[in-house]
């Protein structure tokens, strides 16, 4: 069984299989291993029947991307199993694979990627422009976090297996 780990925004997003939960939680770091064993309990899972776990590196929230990491890589690492990333764009991409993705930053730009774009971010007016040379648009609406066990078992299977780290796309404010 492959559990997935989603802070990248508000609150704190877990995937078993085809069960989801969304936990809202002011504090991640505080509540992520209690929503964690809440949920594995409600569907009678115990921690060594995992087999990897997966995580969601961005682009999102700085700190609920690294705290969200760092607990994967933690489980992983007591439990001997796989940890694998994941960013947003490839859930979207997953899904409507010839979409232009533009995130709101919650910051006055969008965080994109396509087919044709590396992940970065863009103005309004880049948006505007750059996403007329792709069939759809998505990031408007939210994503489906199911896609992310297939994502991680098409990884699991190739056998390249990159080491996780945050999806930023942008400075911190504290490197400003």
């Amino acid at each position: 069984m492959i559990l997935v780990i989603n802070t990248s925004s508000n609150g704190i997003d877990l995937l078993l299989d085809d069960k989801m939960a969304h936990f809202d939680s002011e504090k991640q770091a505080i509540g992520l291993p209690n929503a964690v064993n809440d949920f594995l309990e409600q569907n009678n899972v115990q921690m060594s029947d995992l087999s990897a776990i997966g995580v969601i590196v961005g682009p999102g929230s700085f700190t609920g991307i690294r705290m969200g990491i760092a607990y994967a890589k933690g489980l992983s690492i007591g439990l001997n199993i796989p940890v694998i990333g994941v960013n947003l764009f490839e859930l979207y991409l997953h899904e409507t694979p010839d979409a232009f993705v533009a995130i709101d930053s919650g910051r006055g730009d969008f965080f994109v990627a396509s087919k044709i774009h590396e992940p970065c971010t863009m103005t309004i007016d880049e948006v505007e422009s750059e996403q007329m040379k792709l069939p759809s648009t998505v990031g408007h609406k939210p994503y489906n976090l199911i896609f992310a066990k297939s994502i991680i078992e098409e990884k699991l299977k190739s056998g390249k297996i990159e080491p996780v780290i945050p999806m930023y796309l942008r400075p911190s404010y504290a490197e400003k």
